[in-house]
């Protein structure tokens, strides 16, 4: 799969060069990637894949991700990018990460709703009985906090786009840990970042 992925970036080097070539994010990135690459033997290049899963650890640099265009796009766009912001605006890029897994895993998962507008708003028509606290809490949602969203769009387009799930080892849940609720006894702690444990059932739901 690694493999796979270099072979990806060098045909996306390649195809930088070419006239009217877009982009997405991962792509520029892996792009940008082979360049680092150029050069490495395959026998090298083999050995240096042969590392933690978590390659992909390069998408949650605070300053790369800073340097990056606005992000825009569809309705799930919005949705994600809104959940990342109420939901994890407070935490370290790689907890923002984090909740955006949890709820495309979600969208992955046959128990839930299979978009990341569904899953966000599953269980909003009915007050403090949603699965995201904000979407049901009787309170208007407003984006006070510009430079916070726009490192939620980021995030959600990466997400999006299919930027790797590796952090919360396919978590379909998560809590606050100032908080002890009854239904974390029934699953498996997978991950804790800043304020957030992480949780899946006893199956792995994804592995994107």
């Amino acid at each position: 799969m690694r493999i796979c992925l270099i072979t990806l970036s060098f045909a996306l080097l390649a195809s930088m060069g070419a006239a009217d070539v877009k982009l997405t994010p991962v792509e520029r990135v892996l792009a940008i990637q082979a360049k680092a690459f150029n050069g490495v033997s395959q026998n090298r290049l083999q050995r240096l894949l042969q590392g933690s899963p978590r390659a992909a650890e390069f998408l949650q640099d605070k300053a790369w991700l800073e340097q990056q265009p606005l992000a825009s796009g569809d309705k799930n766009w919005a949705c994600l990018a809104e959940a990342i912001y109420f939901e994890a605006r407070g935490e370290s890029i790689k907890g923002q990460f984090a909740v955006a897994e949890v709820i495309l895993n979600r969208a992955d998962s046959p128990r839930f709703p299979d978009s990341a507008c569904g899953v966000i708003t599953q269980g909003g028509e009915r007050r403090h009985a949603c699965q995201f606290s904000y979407n049901c809490d009787g309170l208007a949602e407003h984006i006070r906090e510009p430079v916070a969203y726009a490192v939620a769009g980021k995030i959600s387009r990466l997400m999006l786009d299919g930027a790797p799930r590796y952090i919360t080892k396919g978590a379909t849940y998560y809590h606050s840990r100032a908080v002890n609720p009854g239904w974390a006894k029934k699953f498996q702690k997978t991950f804790t970042v800043g304020s957030h444990h992480f949780y899946r059932e006893n199956t792995q739901l994804s592995k994107k």
